[in-house]
């Protein structure tokens, strides 16, 4: 089951408007929880990779490179994950020969082949346990929205599709928070994939109207990691089982696949033996 579909509408529906109400309560949380908490500062650096609207955004290919790019410096980075779809809580350290994506997700078992990464429901005891096991850095997947941790770097990820929604807050639309709320906490923005929704038009608007319009915007495209020449051309049945779907599949047929079905599953799906067995 994906995200209604009024969220990316252009225009706006009478369930978005209905629940608008509702998104001004949440909105009203929100700023009263950054209002109230003191942010713990780290004693290492922390860098966050975040999003404004829920779902999939591409956060943790972002992660991913400047993990990379920062562990080719020397610098002993450590991944943190709250371990979406996992039942453990931690903080425990992921062993990707040892965790399942049911105990600790899938995304923490992606990141741990790039570096150590650890699993916290509380992001604190997560960066503690990094720091005593020896991290230099840590650079969390995802807790943009957490005021109980002092970021040293903000990293807003935005899909050049989807954009912004409908521009509206839970439940009404897709937006965590404020758009301008939110850009003002952040210090770098990166446009994943085709600028369809003008984000960078937009970006440049909501910027000149608030102080923090020294925030650099990046843009960024996945590409794929294996060889593409063993696919190019073959019929394939696809499936997937991430926030925004079209991003796989659009990959698929751009490096030359022929897709013959689209399957769709959930945002970090567990699949079970069934399904995998139906799916081979």
């Amino acid at each position: 089951m994906g995200p209604p579909k009024f969220w990316f509408a252009e225009t706006h529906s009478l369930f978005s408007l209905l629940m608008e109400p509702i998104s001004w309560f949440y909105e009203l949380i929100h700023k009263a929880r950054y209002k109230k908490t003191k942010p713990w500062m780290a004693p290492i650096p922390v860098i966050c990779i975040g999003n404004l609207l829920i779902g999939g955004q591409g956060k943790t290919p972002i992660a991913l490179s400047i993990g990379q790019l920062l562990k080719n410096k020397g610098l002993k980075v450590h991944f943190l994950s709250r371990g979406y779809g996992g039942i453990i809580k931690g903080p425990i350290k992921v062993n990707p020969t040892e965790h399942t994506s049911r105990e600790v997700g899938d995304e923490p078992l992606l990141l741990a082949q790039e570096c150590e990464t650890w699993v916290s429901s509380n992001r604190t005891l997560g960066i503690q346990s990094a720091y005593r096991d020896g991290a230099e850095i840590v650079i969390t997947d995802d807790g943009f929205q957490d005021p109980s941790i002092n970021k040293d770097l903000s990293v807003i990820v935005i899909d050049g599709e989807v954009g912004f929604g409908n521009g509206r807050l839970l439940p009404s639309g897709p937006l965590r928070e404020n758009i301008y709320f939110g850009l003002s906490r952040a210090q770098a923005v990166v446009i994943m994939g085709n600028d369809h929704s003008n984000i960078k038009e937009k970006l440049n608007s909501f910027l000149s109207n608030q102080q923090n319009n020294a925030i650099k915007v990046f843009e960024a495209t996945i590409v794929p990691k294996t060889n593409i020449g063993k696919i190019k051309n073959a019929r394939v049945y696809a499936f997937s089982g991430i926030g925004h779907p079209k991003k796989f599949f659009d990959t698929l047929e751009r490096i030359g696949c022929c897709v013959i079905a689209k399957i769709n599953f959930r945002d970090h799906h567990q699949f079970s033996p069934r399904e995998v067995k139906e799916l081979v």
